[in-house]
């Protein structure tokens, strides 16, 4: 057996189980990750491919230490972004343990509380928690953390890359940092992901506020064989539509809709989208054509706003090797989660990163010893008289084969985005922190909240401030001896369930259910009216009741109808912007673009050259009207249209528009030129207007506001602007593209 030496220094239980589940060898992971364990003290960063074995090499020789040498609490913390995927994972390792005399638990909002109580009465073990879980146990629970936590041994983190670069990863960090604190001593982490494009910024970002060594395998793993399609269709989107005589009727099934039919007939597959509204549309048209056609419903949809019991109906569908199915899912299904067998996987429009492509992508043939194949699905509305020169590019077409390239060429994935000045999450752990403590001085406050490692570039004279304006508006106290303590405000936000989290919450709490049966089919962000529609678990509904105070809307089926969850599209890398244009600009067919693709590739190739958009970036609309293709990501894009506005305007720039908010990606921006209507010559200008700015200060309105994260609404104005200039605007990047143009 490869790895035989690793294999005789796990537990006999251990290699039992190994022998029951047939294994014949060690996959390299799990080899290098035995020896780290084993023969280090050294925190661990594990980084394969999807379905390479990382948990059993992060859990087997951890439980073998543990078992060798219990520990007198909880021995193992594991933390998972998401509820499936911790039920999913307790089962796989509940089987594991089974022989064991080590017991296992899970902990967030769906856990029964009988089972929290368990392990209350007795912490041993294995907890496998979300970061929001963890968050109420250290303000609920203070003084049960070092009977909890005190003897801790291993901190593993799952997907990594879903927490770095955002406030949730942050949060851990800082979580992390106080349990340290109270049980006088540092776990070793050990961090797993299948998507890391910097595995050095994730090792350090996994050590934070450790100075411990991490240990990151060089794994080299066969290559994987991968099945890519795209297709493109001109067909109705109903991007923006808002009435009911603008929604789509399924009976008249769309092309993309009988493609995607044909391609998930007889198989199971995830249908990926970026957005819910998506998912319930696709998920609405296959069941129309199944039903004309004569074929079961086995179509399911799977995202945040879904009732508990139909996404655990899907996931079980999914798990059913026996029978094919589908689910269409937003990122709830992109995560690790062992959902069976996967085909093949189709990603509607393109997908939101290169590392949501790849971890996508490896969702597929994970079981079967098969390529992995994924599908992509883009749709266009037809051209026609109205379509302006910003729109006749395929934007969409063109950054999914750019993400695809990206990968395929460089295996280049997105660089996490790191905070210098995190003031939503800043407020949210001063609060936490408070809230836990009873009591703090000021002075101790800020010594437990800015010596956590997210708040490095925080100084005491802005915490101060911070403290102060808390207090003006009574979320926190100053008792007479100076003393702070949750005020009264205060009390009712850090006391409510939705607290723990960082994250924005677009969950509302109107629970929609069947007006005959009552059966849940979900929740949406805000009250509907009667007559009002919602497409939600892949049905059209009417809302018939709404009962304010329950929070509660009753619905009937109906055929149509069309709902918009709020939310906040990912940051787009400029390197995504920047292929983009390269592939406009070139002539090769790749070999996954299927008829409807190639022709529209062409299409834009040719109106690309005929408008030269090799050598210009600002076009003439009409009148004094221009366009602006400045081939850069979100943060750039943000940085070049506030230069416009703020500016531009003494330069003769005038009228700046972004792209409206049905497609809000960083493509075009329009503006009008009062003193000159030569592109050529604008273009020179802009380059020298952008050349000019030297302080993103310069950027913003004295009594602008920004609510980029969940708690900025209760921080300072200026505190809000400090956060957006410096990590929102980035002056230098947008320098060096703009010097290219």
């Amino acid at each position: 057996m490869a790895g035989s030496e690793q294999f005789s220094r796990l537990t006999p239980w251990i290699q039992e189980w190994i022998y029951q589940e047939g294994w014949e060898e060690f996959r390299p992971i799990q080899i290098e990750a035995a020896k780290a364990i084993f023969d280090s003290d050294s925190h661990l960063l594990l980084c394969s491919g999807t379905a390479s074995g990382k948990t059993e090499a992060a859990l087997l020789p951890a439980l073998t230490l543990l078992d060798a040498s219990p520990a007198s609490s909880l021995g193992i913390l594991y933390i998972g972004p998401l509820k499936a995927l911790i039920n999913d994972q307790f089962k796989r390792v509940e089987n594991l343990l089974k022989e064991a005399n080590i017991p296992v638990y899970r902990w967030h909002g769906d856990v029964d509380q009988r089972h929290k109580n368990k392990l209350m009465a007795n912490p041993r073990g294995i907890l496998q928690i979300t970061p929001e879980s963890l968050e109420s146990i250290l303000i609920n629970k203070k003084l049960e953390i070092c009977r909890l936590f005190g003897d801790l041994r291993f901190i593993i983190i799952d997907e990594v890359h879903s927490f770095m670069g955002g406030d949730r990863g942050r949060q851990i960090l800082a979580q992390l940092e106080r349990v340290s604190r109270e049980i006088d001593r540092i776990p070793r982490r050990i961090g797993l992901s299948a998507t890391i494009g910097d595995p050095s910024y994730a090792a350090n970002w996994l050590a934070s506020g450790t100075n411990i060594p991490v240990i990151v395998p060089d794994i080299v793993e066969p290559p994987r064989k991968i099945r890519l399609a795209v297709e493109h269709f001109l067909e109705p989107t109903w991007i923006g539509a808002t009435t009911r005589e603008t929604l789509p009727i399924f009976g008249e099934a769309l092309p993309s809709h009988r493609y995607i039919f044909e391609n998930t007939l007889g198989k199971k597959v995830i249908i990926f989208s970026n957005t819910r509204e998506a998912t319930e549309l696709v998920t609405r048209g296959l069941r129309e054509i199944a039903l004309h056609r004569g074929y079961p419903d086995r179509y399911h949809v799977h995202h945040s706003c879904i009732a508990n019991l139909l996404r655990e109906s899907a996931e079980t569908f999914m798990k059913d090797d026996d029978e094919p199915h589908v689910t269409a899912a937003t990122l709830t299904l992109e995560l690790g989660m062992d959902i069976g067998g996967i085909e093949r996987i189709i990603q509607l429009l393109a997908p939101s990163s290169v590392s949501s492509f790849v971890q996508r992508l490896g969702r597929s043939g994970r079981r079967l010893n098969q390529p992995s194949e994924m599908m992509f699905v883009i749709s266009e509305d037809p051209p026609s008289e109205k379509v302006s020169f910003t729109r006749t590019l395929p934007w969409y077409f063109l950054q999914t084969i750019s993400i695809i390239q990206l990968y395929l060429e460089e295996k280049w994935i997105e660089p996490a985005i790191q905070l210098k000045f995190p003031i939503s999450l800043l407020y949210h752990q001063t609060m936490s922190i408070l809230a836990s403590s009873g009591e703090l001085s000021p002075a101790s406050l800020a010594h437990r909240v800015l010596t956590l490692s997210p708040f490095k570039y925080v100084n005491q004279n802005t915490f101060r401030d911070l403290i102060q304006h808390l207090i003006s508006i009574n979320h926190i106290e100053q008792l007479q001896d100076g003393g702070l303590i949750v005020g009264l405000t205060g009390e009712k936000i850090v006391r409510n369930f939705r607290f723990y989290a960082v994250f924005r919450d677009y969950s509302v709490e109107f629970s929609i259910k069947e007006e005959v049966t009552l059966r849940e089919l979900g929740h949406i962000d805000r009250m509907l009216f009667p007559g009002e529609t919602v497409l939600i678990a892949g049905d059209a509904w009417e809302v018939t009741e709404i009962h304010p105070h329950q929070k509660l809307l009753l619905v009937k089926k109906i055929e149509r109808a069309f709902y918009v969850w709020p939310g906040r599209r990912p940051d787009t890398h400029t390197k995504v912007l920047q292929k983009m244009r390269s592939i406009l600009l070139e002539n090769t067919l790749y070999g996954y673009l299927q008829d409807g693709a190639k022709r529209r590739i062409t299409e834009a190739r040719t109106w690309g050259s005929k408008n030269h958009l090799d050598t210009e970036v600002v076009f003439k609309l009409s009148g004094k009207r221009f366009a602006l293709f400045p081939w850069v990501g979100t943060i750039e894009y943000q940085t070049l249209h506030r230069i416009l506005r703020f500016i531009g305007k003494d330069y003769g720039i005038s009228h700046v528009r972004p792209p409206p908010r049905i497609d809000p990606e960083p493509y075009f921006i329009t503006f009008d030129s009062e003193d000159i209507n030569n592109p050529s010559e604008l273009t020179e200008l802009l380059k020298n207007i952008v050349k000019s700015v030297n302080s993103p200060k310069d950027l913003i309105d004295s009594n602008e506001k920004f609510l980029l994260e969940r708690y900025d609404h209760y921080l300072s104005k200026k505190m809000q602007q400090k956060a957006f200039t410096t990590d929102y605007l980035n002056i230098d990047n947008l320098k060096k593209v703009v010097s290219t143009w």
